[in-house]
């Protein structure tokens, strides 16, 4: 027989509160179209994005993230003394080791929380709040700081036609505690590693010297197009059928920020009604990768397009490749 005493965490889980931090500078496409041969037309009709914004050197990965979170814990009604853990999806923070989450958490105010970083590209928030999920169900922490953050911009290359219109930067986040009925559905998660050459960082940091350029993000637009499109609507259907929620349930639809064109194609794949609301921030934000669902979802409550209790899909697709896909409450 065991010796091991079992978990006592809460009986399911939710997010409580969700805050999001957009960089003051807002970067208009003309400004895009000075070092690539585009058109505003162009732009709009591949993407969709119309703005977005980039970080001054003061905002950082951690001040960004420390903003958002600010207001996630805020909007949940409770101290940052009361988170038990931070977990940060980025893939901009430049440093190996420490953790940003340990810095993050230390500058909260929260006391000692079990910090770590993740890297999941586009669909670190989902990887982030299955984690935070089970933390609260398990009981090693009653409640949890999930932050998306990007600082792209330092990873865009300006002079590639392909991807230097998508990119921009700001931070999301959603606070996660306990529940007395279910608000975060099964996740359907998973990985091609097969595709990884899709999107990818150019270069390694270790031949950053003997290339004298610095890393950027590069990917095959219609391959991930592609794949987003056929093989994310399979995932995002998944996730509806183990959640138990057909499309006319649903309220609300709050995919990656990617591209618009392909929210469209999903939502046409998906056969969603039009009485889904669907996020589109990606017009004035563009794509914030990791930063993506959590600050469309504040933007969508902020604005009163959704409101709290709505029934959502949420779901992550990018490099690796990898996708997160799992039905919410929302706070």
């Amino acid at each position: 027989m065991s010796k091991i005493k079992p978990s006592k965490g809460a009986p399911y889980a939710r997010i409580l509160g969700v805050g999001g931090y957009r960089p003051t500078r807002v970067v208009p496409n003309e400004v895009i179209l000075e070092t690539i041969d585009s058109s505003d037309e162009w732009i709009r009709s591949r993407s969709g994005i119309e703005t977005r914004h980039w970080a001054s050197d003061e905002e950082t990965v951690a001040a960004m993230s420390i903003e958002a979170s600010g207001k996630a814990i805020a909007d949940a009604g409770i101290s940052a003394e009361q988170i038990g853990g931070v977990i940060v999806s980025t893939v901009s923070h430049f440093k190996q080791t420490p953790a940003v989450a340990t810095e993050i958490a230390d500058k909260l105010g929260t006391n000692k929380a079990a910090a770590f970083d993740i890297s999941a590209g586009c669909a670190g928030f989902g990887y982030g709040l299955t984690l935070a999920k089970g933390m609260v169900v398990e009981g090693s922490a009653e409640y949890v700081l999930v932050i998306g953050v990007e600082r792209l911009s330092d990873l865009t290359d300006l002079e590639d036609r392909a991807t230097a219109f998508l990119f921009g930067d700001g931070a999301g986040a959603v606070v996660v505690g306990p529940s007395k009925e279910p608000a975060i559905g099964p996740t359907v998660w998973g990985s091609e590693g097969d595709k990884s050459e899709t999107i990818k960082q150019t270069v390694p940091w270790t031949e950053y010297d003997s290339t004298g350029k610095f890393p950027a993000i590069t990917q095959e637009g219609q391959a991930v197009f592609r794949w987003a499109v056929f093989e994310m609507a399979k995932v995002a259907k998944e996730a509806l059928d183990v959640a138990g929620i057909t499309a006319d349930e649903l309220d609300v639809f709050i995919p990656h920020q990617a591209n618009e064109r392909i929210i469209d194609s999903m939502v046409k794949t998906l056969k969603l009604p039009e009485s889904v609301t669907v996020a589109r921030d990606v017009r004035t934000t563009g794509n914030t990768s990791a930063a993506s669902i959590p600050l469309a979802m504040e933007r969508l409550l902020a604005t009163g397009e959704a409101k709290s209790g709505d029934t959502a899909l949420v779901i992550g697709f990018g490099a690796g490749l990898v996708y997160a896909a799992t039905v919410v409450t929302l706070p």
